[in-house]
């Protein structure tokens, strides 16, 4: 099920228990998430990864005030960013939770996903996108209210289609322009005004491919806190057309027979490697 990939609540579930940031006293110790770009601070050596517990660790400079996220094994968890250049003591050391790198495990890499999502919404939501007023916080949760025209703001979630094409025993795959040479994932893209989520699967499968597609139906959904989206996964079949990559967003798409995909494509967390991998064969559930 979708709902067991990293990134989604159910992997945290039991370890982790969501609060508003007044919910615990400030002086309550507990566990930290400490982010360096896209990469968790661990103590170093320890047979099993673990996050910092106790005072935030010396030499750790946070950008920003801790914040706290919620409750880890029943205590206080606090998140922070620090700079990416910033020097680690040497008792920490730091595993990447974003890429193809997996030593992190996935509960450790879901919670950093977790503090994430929410430092960059903290950091984006100081000023009123109306009226440039101040922001505060609305008791009981993550949304913000301006001082000055009470206008309300809540977490932006950024929907996204992602979406495995079929034709017979070939998948469309396409690689973007930002990606390195060979490799490859599924065609995704955002929701656009006026659209539901099928017309966006078509809209996008068209823009990056040049093709048609028919039988679209929904297979799950991931929480990508890179930094915000909500990838909404779906199957669909080939309905007509020539592929053609626009040649700007996506430089190469073409159709791989499905015993013979390109080496790793989407990252081991993803959802797109969970559909190729659920769906990707002739046979499949689908």
């Amino acid at each position: 099920m979708s709902n067991s990939l990293p990134f989604n609540t159910s992997m945290i579930r039991g370890l982790f228990t969501p609060l508003s940031p007044e919910q615990e006293p400030d002086d309550t110790p507990g566990f930290w998430v400490v982010l360096q770009g896209s990469s968790l601070l661990l103590l170093a050596g320890a047979q099993e990864a673990q996050l910092p517990e106790g005072p935030l660790p010396t030499g750790v400079v946070p950008q920003a005030e801790p914040l706290r996220i919620g409750l880890w094994q029943g205590k206080p968890l606090r998140a922070v960013r620090i700079a990416p250049d910033a020097t680690l003591p040497v008792e920490y050391e730091k595993l990447p939770f974003q890429g193809p790198d997996t030593q992190l495990d996935n509960t450790l890499a879901t919670i950093a996903g977790r503090a994430a999502q929410i430092l960059h919404w903290e950091h984006r939501s100081r000023f009123c996108s109306h009226c440039g007023g101040l922001l505060t916080r609305i008791p009981g949760g993550w949304g913000k209210r301006c001082r000055s025209c009470g206008d309300e703001h809540f977490p932006h979630i950024h929907p996204c289609i992602i979406v495995l094409v079929r034709r017979g025993t070939d998948l469309l795959l396409i690689r973007n322009a930002a990606w390195n040479p060979g490799r490859f994932s599924l065609v995704a893209g955002f929701l656009d005004f006026g659209e539901s989520l099928e017309e966006c699967v078509q809209r996008e499968v068209r823009e990056e491919a040049g093709i048609e597609v028919t039988n679209i139906r929904y297979v799950g959904s991931q929480c990508w806190p890179f930094p915000s989206q909500e990838m909404i996964g779906f199957l669909a079949d080939y309905a007509g057309g020539e592929v053609r990559p626009d040649g700007v967003e996506v430089v190469e798409a073409d159709w791989f027979p499905e015993d013979a995909l390109p080496m790793s494509p989407g990252g081991k967390r993803s959802i797109s490697r969970w559909i190729l991998d659920t769906y990707g064969k002739s046979g499949d559930n689908r």
